[in-house]
C-alpha cells in the first residue's frame, strides 16, 4: 500500500479526533442549564405601604420587614419559588423605585415580568390608635394583568409574626399554589413577647443594609436577636452580613 503523504496523514488524523470528540460529547449528559427548567409557580413580595394612622414614621421600617417574613413564610412551601429580598431590592434601584413607598399595578406587572415571577403581592398595613393592625394583600396575575387574589388579616400589633404567619397560609390556599408545605420557621419567634420589636428592629436592620450601613445593620440584628433569642432569620440575616454578604 503506498504511504500517504506527511500533511494528508495529518489532516485524516485532525479528522479523526475531531469525530470521535463529537461522539463522546454526545455521549455526555446535557448541561444542568439545557435540562428540565424550573417549573414551580413563582411568587415576588413587594414592599407594604405604611398606612400607620399612628407613628407613621416609627412604622416604616416595616415595609420591608413585613414582606421579607412573609417571602419566609411562603418559602415553606417548596412546591413554588420565591424570589428574595435582596434580588428585588437590586431590581427597584436599578429601575430608580427604592423611594417610592406605592408601586402601581402597572408597574409591579413589569416588575413581575423581569423576576420572572407569576404572581406579584402588593400589600399594606393599617395601625390604629389603640395597636390594632390590618394586613391588606392582593396578588397580580402579570400574564393576565388582572387581580388573582386579595386577602386580609387583623390582629394586635404585638402579634405581627403570626398575622404574617396566618397570612402565608391563608396566600398559599388562596391561590391555589401546590400544597407542599413545612412546619414554619417563624413559629418558635412567633410565641415570644417581644415578636414585634424584634421585628421592627430587624426591619431597621434591612433598611441599614440596603443602604451599606452594616455595622449598624450588625447592631440592630443582634438587638433583634437579644429581643427574641427564636428569631433564627434574624440570626440569618447577621451571619450573612457578618461574613461579608
Amino acid at each position: 500500500m503506498l504511504a500517504l503523504p506527511l500533511r494528508r496523514r495529518r489532516t485524516v488524523s485532525l479528522s479523526c479526533a475531531a469525530m470521535l470528540a463529537t461522539s463522546l460529547t454526545a455521549l455526555l449528559p446535557a448541561p444542568v442549564s439545557a435540562q428540565a427548567s424550573d417549573s414551580r409557580p413563582t411568587l415576588a413580595v413587594l414592599y407594604m405601604t405604611n398606612g400607620a394612622m399612628v407613628d407613621h414614621a416609627s412604622y416604616a421600617p416595616l415595609s420591608k420587614g413585613m414582606a421579607e417574613m412573609l417571602i419566609t413564610e411562603l418559602a415553606q412551601n417548596g412546591a413554588v419559588r420565591v424570589v428574595e429580598r435582596d434580588r428585588l431590592q437590586t431590581l427597584l434601584e436599578e429601575q430608580n423605585l427604592q423611594g417610592s413607598e406605592r408601586v402601581d399595578k402597572e408597574t409591579a406587572v413589569k416588575l413581575g415580568k423581569i423576576l420572572g415571577a407569576r404572581h406579584m403581592l402588593m400589600g399594606s398595613f393599617v395601625v390604629d390608635p389603640k395597636q390594632n393592625m390590618r394586613i391588606d394583600v392582593r396578588a397580580v396575575n402579570t400574564e393576565t394583568s388582572t387581580i388573582d387574589y386579595v386577602q386580609t388579616v387583623s390582629g394586635k400589633s404585638e402579634k405581627l409574626l403570626e398575622l404574617v404567619m396566618e397570612l402565608g397560609t391563608k396566600l398559599n390556599a388562596g391561590l391555589k399554589l401546590p400544597a407542599v408545605r413545612t412546619a414554619s420557621t417563624n413559629a418558635p419567634a412567633a410565641k415570644n413577647p417581644n415578636q414585634f420589636k424584634a421585628l421592627l428592629a430587624m426591619s431597621r436592620a434591612l433598611e441599614a443594609e440596603d443602604g451599606k450601613d452594616y455595622e449598624q445593620a450588625k447592631t440592630l440584628y443582634r438587638s433583634a436577636i437579644a429581643l427574641n433569642p427564636d428569631f433564627e432569620h434574624a440570626r440569618v440575616r447577621l451571619a450573612s452580613v457578618e461574613r461579608g454578604r
